[in-house]
């Protein structure tokens, strides 16, 4: 007798001594740890009788009749299938027979089948492609492959590519055929109950806003819920097989699994607070709970919930901090507030001051005992730079919005002396225990040599450090303004290049000292000689660049440059030295002489070089024959 069979035997025999101490759990066990095949073959070792009864005992019949579509070439095995399964009972089977693959399809196009008996040897489709074809237009249909033990092989592939199982043609007959199809019918539905419980329970899980993580009795991960997933930052297939303290950020891993320990010791629940860690380095606090999942005496696992206390967390941190600012009494939060640099002062929810450390009172000019209660703005009186209007209130926007909000750029703060100091600040909502706006604190700090740097760097950047005349980037700038203005309004623009002559002599014989100082006298000579709309560069070395915005016509630079030439030629008095300078002048006129701010430069350039090879202390305005030469 082949192993299997004895096996079979054993089962069977086990069946009819548990059946006798009348323990129908113990024979659902039994039915359960049957797979599909032992169960065929049990049938077919025993009597009708016990089979029977076993199906009674554990409920295997069922009174909705079962239909089934039978697609069957040959007429005997055909016959011999329907009268084994119209044998089975009253109305138990409802049988439709087709014998071409064509036939099939058609009858599941219109009809639902509860079981579909596939020959795959059909004149019209054999084989996998048959198979195949029947599974793609009824895919939740319980395919059973009649086969030959000859294509027993490609039946086993059917199995693997979605039929349910195969029965061997010919074991078939009326003994254990329907019951055969019974079970595998209502293991069938069994699966798909469990399947629909398992999506119930995890749809209930999913919907819980703790996460929860289950582990087995090595403490493998076997699963995970949605919340769970959003709180740790990691999907359902990265946390499978995990340790549940994966994804507790390390500085808090140790204390944590030494109160884990200390738990499962004592027997009792497992409660933490812990950071999670996240790949993105982000930071979530979570509360854990814990518990042991027992069957009697034997750990099948531990379940984990993990609740997110973030917002929680924040809110104590705010409060803390409020606390320090708002009691006096508080010695480490007065030591904290006085001794760091930047002023700091807080009001209540109405706008009133309620405090204001050492820094604060400095720069307000207000003692705190002066200052507590009154408004805010009679203390913290701040207005804009240059409009000299007032500067909405930071500590009411926090409030309102309930964020941190930044000062206004450019404000002053005025004393209550009256005098001014140019600061910086931002101001964030105070929050209760329960996370409600109880008030603001404002932060703040003096950049009025901050300011003044940036402003003199600005100045450096776009003026000549020797003259404090613009450069040629600021020059640039206004050149560029200026045709768009003269473009507009149609008017003219000159520029005027000018070089003085002789100059190199001047710091070859006198020294650079003295030639710096006849430069400075003669920045100032060209800019008494022009308006005050017009602008005076110095380009560098002994090279002014002087710009008329909105000039009538060329006429009026010519004025301006025998303005110049005039004024150039007093001689200029240093260190006792009478030093004698003239100009050379090159004049370029928009739109005539060039509409861009390079061809403006480069035309009066060309036009100073042509006045010094006219003689010197002279001025030509361009010409395009200029260009050519």
């Amino acid at each position: 007798m082949h192993d299997s069979v004895l096996h079979f035997q054993v089962l069977a025999l086990l069946a009819i001594v548990w059946f006798r101490s009348s323990n129908d759990e113990r024979i659902n066990t039994i039915l359960d740890s049957f797979n599909r095949k032992e169960f065929v073959a049990l049938s077919a070792l025993t009597t009708p009788g016990l089979i029977d009864d076993m199906h009674a005992r554990a409920n295997l019949t069922d009174s909705v009749r079962t239909s089934v579509l039978l697609i069957q070439n040959d007429i005997a095995e055909a016959r011999l299938i329907n009268q084994a399964l119209e044998g089975a009972g009253y109305k138990t089977f409802q049988i439709k027979w087709v014998t071409q693959l064509s036939e099939a399809i058609k009858q599941l196009g219109i009809n639902d089948f509860d079981v579909v008996l596939l020959d795959l040897s059909l004149p019209d489709c054999a084989g996998l492609d048959a198979f195949d074809r029947v599974f793609q237009i009824a895919p939740s249909a319980l395919i059973m492959i009649l086969s030959s033990p000859a294509d027993e092989g490609i039946a086993t592939q059917a199995v693997q590519r979605g039929a349910y199982d195969y029965l061997l043609k010919c074991h078939v007959n009326a003994h254990w055929l329907p019951r055969a199809l019974r079970y595998v019918i209502e293991s069938k539905t069994a699966q798909n109950a469990q399947r629909k419980t398992e999506a119930r329970f995890r749809a209930m899980s999913d919907a819980s806003p703790l996460g929860i993580f289950v582990s087995d009795a090595t403490g493998d991960c076997v699963y995970t819920n949605a919340a769970y997933h959003k709180i740790s930052g990691l999907t359902f297939e990265e946390t499978l097989g995990t340790n549940w303290s994966t994804a507790i950020h390390p500085e808090d891993r140790q204390r944590v699994l030494v109160d884990w320990h200390a738990a499962a010791l004592s027997r009792e629940s497992f409660q933490a607070e812990a950071r999670f860690l996240r790949d993105d380095d982000s930071i979530v606090w979570t509360r854990l709970n814990g518990a042991v999942m027992r069957d009697g005496q034997k750990s099948l696992g531990h379940v984990q919930t993990v609740e997110d206390i973030t917002e929680r967390k924040s809110a104590e941190l705010i409060l803390s901090l409020s606390e320090e600012a708002l009691f006096e009494e508080k010695e480490r939060a007065q030591i904290t507030l006085n001794s760091i640099g930047d002023a700091v002062l807080t009001t209540d929810i109405l706008g009133n001051v309620t405090y204001l450390n050492l820094a604060a009172e400095t720069l307000t000019g207000w003692s705190r005992d002066d200052a507590l209660g009154r408004p805010l703005i009679e203390v913290f009186n701040i207005i804009e730079s240059d409009t000299r209007q007032a500067v909405a209130n930071p500590a009411k926007r926090a409030i309102e919005e309930d964020k941190t909000v930044e000062l206004t750029k450019n404000c002053v703060l005025v004393r209550r002396d009256g005098t001014e100091s140019a600061i910086d600040d931002s101001s964030a909502p105070i929050h209760n225990r329960e996370g409600h706006v109880i008030g603001a604190v404002i932060v703040f700090h003096d950049v009025t040599e901050e300011r003044a740097m940036a402003l003199k760097m600005s100045h450096l950047a776009m003026h000549d450090a020797l003259t404090g005349l613009p450069n040629r980037v600021l020059l640039t700038e206004r050149l560029h303004q200026a045709i768009g203005l003269a473009r507009r309004n149609r008017k003219q623009i000159a520029l005027m290049f000018m070089d003085l002559d002789h100059f190199k002599k001047v710091n070859d014989s006198l020294g650079h000292v003295v030639g710096d100082r006849l430069l400075q006298l003669v920045a100032k000579r060209l800019v008494a000689c022009v308006r005050t709309t017009d602008t005076v560069c110095r380009q560098g070395g002994d090279e002014f660049v002087i710009l008329l915005p909105e000039i009538e016509q060329p006429h009026d630079a010519a004025q301006v440059a025998a303005k110049l030439l005039d004024a150039l030629a007093e001689p200029q008095q240093i260190d006792g030295n009478e030093l004698h300078i003239a100009l050379s002048i090159g004049i370029s006129v928009f739109p005539d002489d060039g509409q861009t701010v390079d061809a403006m430069m480069i035309h009066a350039d060309n036009a100073m070089y042509e006045a010094k090879e006219r003689g010197r202390n002279n001025f030509r305005f361009f010409k395009n024959s200029l260009n050519a030469e």
